[in-house]
């Protein structure tokens, strides 16, 4: 498997173009020479890389500084931007690996079978080359943690006043993240993983399943493999899935395409296969103006451009899906000029017929 990851240099655009697609336009304290003295300020800072973003993220804390802003805004933005901070900082030397961040219920005993298929998924995922993310907590994160080994897992732990101590594997970890907000949290699990897994769990992994399910269907991130992991002949998942049928598709309050988001299987085994199975052809994608532009790992055959062609045209606007290099707009992510590219004008309206496509992507190229 190529594990390089989507964001080796660059930091991950996790938005699949929408980060590198903000406006540029400088942000001003409306005073030019209180701007120069920022300005100089930063340059004083030797060795800063993007100096115009740091500038505007000074600049904007004084302009909120003019404004009547309480005591405890100020320190929630403040507390969040330090939590941020330090978890890209722990993140950053392992870029060039893919990560799968698993979720699962903090009250699951470590002898229940839900917990045993945690740690084996995760040894698995490990041997396939990916690392594991967990909230750091007991239960299904605890065995996902074992599964994984400290070696090749993160844990990303919530301050809470009960069941959230962080487990035996991950505790004293340099790679144990402690957040003080979720809002953080689930930004970090969202920004550094290449997949998700989902176990058995209350609230919170319900929360956190479709927290993902819906910034993928609505594009706010990009697609990735989403994997709902029932413990063999269990049934919490299937029973998910039915609900979804019989209230909401029903309804009409999502459709059909919506169920190509996700996958469902107790078998874990065909767990592993499908995140291996995601990154086999296709690398990552990234929106540039109205184009699509879709990196692989190795160019496709005209024969199989075609039959894509003719297979998802309900995808394509104008024009044709195409294979090309890297366009001129992508040369803020050098890392990943030299990968072969599919380029189209697409509708940006259903994300579950574009996974589609990326599974007839990976399903080109013979094994």
């Amino acid at each position: 498997m190529n594990k390089e990851s989507p964001h080796e240099k660059t930091g991950k655009d996790f938005t699949g173009g929408g980060i590198l697609a903000l406006s540029g336009k400088r942000t001003t304290t409306g005073d030019p020479a209180f701007d120069a003295r920022v300005d100089q300020l930063v340059k004083d800072w030797a060795g800063i890389a993007n100096p115009d973003l740091i500038e505007e993220l000074i600049i904007s804390a004084l302009r909120l500084a003019r404004h009547d802003v309480s005591v405890a805004e100020l320190k929630l933005l403040n507390r969040s931007v330090k939590e941020l901070r330090n978890a890209w900082r722990v993140f950053r030397p392992f870029t060039n690996r893919r990560k799968v961040a698993v979720y699962g219920s903090a009250r699951t005993h470590p002898d229940e079978p839900e917990a045993k298929a945690a740690e084996r998924f995760s040894r698995r995922m490990v041997e396939e080359g990916f690392m594991i993310i967990t909230g750091a907590g007991a239960g299904i994160m605890g065995a996902a943690q074992k599964g994984a080994g400290a070696d090749n897992s993160f844990g990303l732990n919530i301050r809470l006043p009960f069941e959230q101590d962080a487990n035996d594997t991950i505790e004293g970890d340099p790679k144990l993240v402690p957040f003080n907000y979720f809002f953080t949290r689930k930004l970090t699990f969202v920004k550094e993983s290449e997949g998700f897994a989902l176990f058995a769990g209350g609230f919170g992994t319900m929360d956190e399943g479709f927290e993902v399910l819906t910034l993928i269907q609505t594009g706010k991130t990009a697609i990735l493999p989403l994997v709902m992991v029932d413990a063999p002949g269990a049934s919490y998942w299937k029973t998910f899935d039915a609900f979804l049928r019989n209230e909401l598709l029903s309804r009409r309050l999502i459709s059909e395409d919506d169920f190509a988001l996700f996958r469902i299987t107790d078998d874990i085994e065909e767990a592993v296969h499908e995140f291996k199975h995601f990154y086999r052809v296709f690398h990552s994608y990234r929106f540039v103006r109205d184009k699509l532009v879709i990196r692989l790992q190795r160019r496709l055959s005209d024969a199989h451009i075609e039959r894509l062609n003719t297979d998802f045209s309900d995808l394509v606007k104008s024009g044709t899906i195409t294979q090309g290099a890297a366009l001129p707009q992508e040369a803020d992510e050098e890392s990943l000029t030299h990968l072969p590219r599919l380029i189209f004008t697409p509708h940006r309206r259903n994300y579950g017929r574009l996974r589609r496509l990326i599974d007839a992507i990976n399903d080109c190229a013979p094994s």
